[in-house]
Parts: structure tokens; C-alpha cells; sequence
């Protein structure tokens, strides 16, 4: 009975997020498997907030299991690490980060010893800044949808690369999408006599969550990085599913404007045709591999704590760490361990897509506009959604936000005031962003609406290397600063960060929560659904 009543539950989740027929709300249904049935006396129930709860009974000779799975709609964000950084890398001064480092960058610490990194620490190879193959630029001359029908389902385009010695690392594609369809694979496949081939050489995954509804550019990254032949043709192909309310778009040119391959349309395992006309090339950037991963101590006296109990350290070249577990590298020098050899660790896209930080922007301004500095008193303030366009300093009064901020200035969160979601935010989580710096210092304090798996992220869009300064504080925070550099000292205390670079000093911490592995984002039309809650319940 339990495990139909499983089955039952995932064949309804699988057509929801699917955007499949589900029968009718409030009638049975009922799913055979071996001649028992799974009946589902009620297909949905609205929770309210967004929230609706799928459930399945399955009954064997009178014997009954009853699941039941909550779903909640939302821009979904997964953080899989205590710290994910760009080329930037981590650097430790004194420093405890209480989790996983994913870094795309190198991890090196200071000489004064005492660093620590809890978990696992992971260098990747990072990724070279200028892109080895390009085509597309501004507004798209061609939209192409697919993932609306079978004989449109999929696109490929054929490229080749230039550099042999440099292994694939990541791809950019202009997408953007109609409803919440499902995420997409992305597979670099062989050629055959300028046909797609049946070789899968490598592939990734495109988020659904990442895409919105207007263009963007999308960062994917591969689970393994390939080198790739110079006198080879390779082919992307992007398989999706199909629905005629539920799809993508992606940009093209026309007129052969890449010269190096072809587009084609249709779907994987079955027909292919040109584009119409013939001549559209996708929008696309291939990067191939940059600099390799290096996770180092300062000398072999002062080396870095990896693993209080049983995390490894990887990347290409591990020097003066002294692990816990495994060392895994093709170069090491004055570790604990010898090197126990595998391939590099691969680059990872940042959780959070440019598409995703245009939207909430979006949001933001629908709130309205509010020219000049902003300043909460000592009395309190409530504000959201709102663009700001100027600074905003929030002192010992505190601040309710209601809805995503925009500011296009600084902010400054200090004098042990606190900010905060509004209750009505329930576990969902909400977003500040800034052009400018953000600061948190002086008992400056912020967090989610209460509710637990409730948080606030803090967003710098700036490039600089004060991008976020935190020193003292924090809370409830995930703090994102994908172009700039995150300053931790003080003291300060974050649950998750995410930076091109990020600098630890002051032993200061960063406490990774299992919850962080599912935000959903409360603003924004490009979440699907995700499971929230799946339970036995009888």
C-alpha cells in the first residue's frame, strides 16, 4: 500500500510540474501498478501562500498508506554550499567557514594559521574570461520557441573550438520562457557527416528557475570538462519536454552569421530540420578552461584545517592542508595526506541567473519609485516593494520589508538595528539589492520573516572590491555579490555567501543550513513548482 501510494504521488508531481493533464480537482483517480490501484480521492488542496498539497492513498486488501506532498510556487534557488565563489577565489585569515567551500577560484589561507574549513573544500579549474566561441549580441533578430510541440521539442547548433589544449568549461545561451516549463539538458554531442551523432561527450542542466520570462543571458556549467577537437564538428543540444503552454525561446541571428556551424530544430532520438529560412545561428558563448584549481596553506608549518571530522580537499594542486579525509589532487606538496588522483573538479554556474536579478529589479519598481536617501529612524519604518534611487542606512529603529528593494545607491545597515521580512513572507525568503555597497556593521542585524527556512539575501551588483563589507552582525543572511568581492570580520555570522571573491578575517563564520538547499524567492512569475513537504501521513 505504502508503495503505490508512492508511486501515486510522484505520477501526480511528475504531470504538475510537467504541465500535464491531472484529472479533474476533487474526483478520483486511480493509477494501476501489478493489478493494485493508488486512487486520489483528492488531487489538490490550497494551503494558502502559494502552496497546494497533493495526496495518494493506496489501498491492498483494505490496508491503506496515505502521502501526502505540499508544493510551493516560487523562484526557486538552490545554495549547495556554505560558500560558492567566482575566479576570485576564498581567502582565510583567521577565519571558520562551518560547511562546504565550492570555489571556481583558488582557496589559499594566511600564515597566521587557525583557518578552518569544516567540510569539504573544492578548487574547480576555472573557466577563461573571453569567450573561445561567440555569436549574438543585443536585441535577437529571430525568436525560435521549442519545447511547444514534438517536432519542435529540441534546438542544436554545431560549433567548433579553436583551442585543444583548454578542456570545455561553460556555456552562455539567450533564453527566455512562456509559463514554468521544466528544466532542459543541455548535451554536447558528436557529428556525423554534419548530422547529430548519438555520442553524448558531455552535458549540464538549464534551471528552470534561472530562465524568466524576458531574455537573459544563462550560464551553464557540465559535469565533466572534455577536451574538445579543433578538427572536430561538435554539436549543443538543448532536449526539453514538451507543452504548448509551457516552453522556451531562444535568440538567433541570421544570415550565417556563425561561421563555424549550423542551427537545427526538432528532436532528439528522432527527425531533425534547417531552421526557416535556413541561416539562423543561436545566440551562444562557449568558454573553455582557464587557470587550474588550487587549494594552499601559507607553508607547510601553517597549514589549512580541511575537515573537522571527515571532509576532503580537491582540486588540481592541494599544497599545506592538512585534512581530515581524503586529498584528492594531480599536484600536492606538504599535506598531511598523499594525493589520490581523479579528474578535476568542474566549474559551477552561481545558483542565481542575471534573468533572475532583472526580475526582481522588475518587482522592485513596481512598487514605485523614491528619489533620494532613504534613512530609517529611530521610530522604525515599513517599506516594500520600492526602487530607491539613492542610499539606504537603516539605524536603531529597524526595517519591515514588505516586498523586494531596489537601491541604486549604498546601503548601511548598522546602530543594532534590525531588519526584517514582514510576517506575511511566511518560509519564504526575500531580496535587497544594491548597485552600490552594502555594509553591516555596528550590531546591524538581518533576517527572514520568522518562520523557519525564512531568509533575506542581500545582493551587491557592484564589481568592486568592496562590493559588501560585513563586520559585525548579520543573521538570518545569505549574502550575493557575484561580480565583487564579500569582506567577513568582525565577528559577523552568515548562513550562506556567494561572491566573486570572498575575504574571511577576524574569526568570523559562515554557517551553512541544510535549509538553504531549497529558497524559494517570494517575487517574481519565474518559479515552478517545487516540492516543499513530502510525508506519510497515514
Amino acid at each position: 500500500s505504502y508503495f503505490i501510494a508512492e508511486s501515486g504521488a510522484e505520477d501526480m508531481v511528475y504531470r504538475v510540474k510537467n504541465s500535464m493533464k491531472v484529472g479533474t480537482i476533487g474526483t478520483n483517480r486511480t493509477l494501476f501498478i501489478n493489478n493494485l490501484s493508488v486512487s486520489t480521492p483528492t488531487l489538490f488542496t490550497d494551503l494558502g501562500g502559494g502552496k497546494k498539497q497533493i495526496t495518494t492513498t493506496g489501498n491492498v486488501n483494505s490496508n491503506e498508506r496515505t502521502v501526502a506532498i505540499t508544493l510551493n510556487t516560487a523562484t526557486g534557488v538552490s545554495f549547495n554550499y556554505g560558500v560558492l565563489v567566482g575566479t576570485g577565489g576564498v581567502y582565510l585569515d583567521s577565519g571558520t567557514i562551518n560547511g562546504n567551500i565550492y570555489s571556481n577560484g583558488p582557496i589559499t589561507s594566511s600564515r597566521s594559521g587557525g583557518n578552518i574549513i569544516s567540510g569539504t573544500a573544492i578548487s574547480a579549474n576555472s573557466p577563461s574570461m573571453v569567450a573561445n566561441q561567440s555569436n549574438g549580441s543585443g536585441v535577437p533578430v529571430n525568436n525560435i520557441n521549442f519545447g511547444n510541440a514534438n517536432i519542435t521539442q529540441d534546438v542544436a547548433q554545431s560549433f567548433k573550438v579553436t583551442n585543444s589544449s583548454s578542456p570545455l568549461n561553460k556555456i552562455q545561451l539567450y533564453l527566455k520562457k512562456t509559463g514554468t516549463p521544466s528544466d532542459v539538458t543541455i548535451n554536447i554531442m558528436n557529428d556525423i557527416s554534419g548530422n547529430i551523432g548519438s555520442t553524448v561527450i558531455a552535458s549540464g542542466t538549464i534551471l528552470a528557475s534561472s530562465v524568466t520570462t524576458s531574455y537573459g543571458w544563462i550560464e551553464v556549467s557540465f559535469t565533466t570538462n572534455p577536451l574538445l577537437d579543433t578538427s572536430k564538428t561538435y554539436w549543443m543540444v538543448l532536449d526539453a519536454s514538451t507543452s504548448s503552454s509551457k516552453y522556451y525561446t531562444i535568440g538567433a541571428t541570421s544570415g550565417d552569421s556563425y561561421i563555424n556551424g549550423l542551427s537545427k530544430i526538432g528532436q532528439l532520438g528522432g527527425t531533425w530540420n534547417d531552421t526557416t529560412p535556413v541561416g539562423f545561428d543561436y545566440f551562444f558563448n562557449i568558454y573553455l578552461g582557464g587557470i587550474n584549481g588550487l587549494i594552499s596553506g601559507f607553508n607547510q608549518y601553517n597549514q589549512l584545517q580541511v575537515g573537522t571530522v571527515s571532509g576532503s580537499a580537491q582540486a588540481h594542486t592541494v599544497t599545506a592542508v592538512n585534512a581530515s579525509g581524503n586529498i584528492y589532487c594531480q599536484v600536492g606538496t606538504y599535506n598531511n595526506k598523499v594525493c589520490i588522483s581523479q579528474p578535476d573538479p568542474t566549474y559551477i554556474a552561481y545558483p542565481v541567473s542575471d534573468a533572475n536579478i532583472a526580475e526582481w529589479q522588475t518587482d522592485a519598481t513596481s512598487g514605485g519609485t523614491y528619489t533620494g536617501n532613504y534613512s530609517v529612524n529611530s521610530s522604525g519604518e515599513t517599506i516594500g516593494p520600492k526602487k530607491i534611487v539613492g542610499d539606504l542606512t537603516v539605524g536603531s529603529g529597524g526595517l519591515i520589508v514588505t516586498g523586494t528593494l531596489w537601491v541604486t545607491g549604498n546601503i548601511i545597515l548598522n546602530g543594532g538595528g534590525l531588519t526584517k521580512l514582514a510576517s506575511s513572507y511566511g518560509e519564504k525568503d526575500g531580496v535587497i539589492l544594491s548597485n552600490g555597497t552594502i555594509t553591516v556593521t555596528g550590531g546591524g542585524h538581518a533576517t527572514g520573516s520568522g518562520s523557519a527556512g525564512s531568509y533575506i539575501m542581500l545582493l551587491s551588483l557592484s564589481d568592486s572590491t568592496s562590493a559588501m563589507i560585513i563586520s559585525g552582525g548579520a543573521g538570518a543572511v545569505i549574502a550575493y555579490a557575484p561580480y565583487g568581492t564579500i569582506s567577513v570580520s568582525g565577528g559577523a555570522a552568515l548562513k550562506e555567501a556567494t561572491a566573486y571573491k570572498l575575504i574571511v578575517v577576524g574569526n568570523s563564520s559562515i554557517t551553512y543550513e541544510s535549509g538553504l538547499t531549497n529558497n524559494n524567492f517570494s517575487s517574481g512569475p519565474s518559479g515552478s513548482w517545487s516540492i516543499n513537504v513530502w510525508k506519510e501521513t497515514q
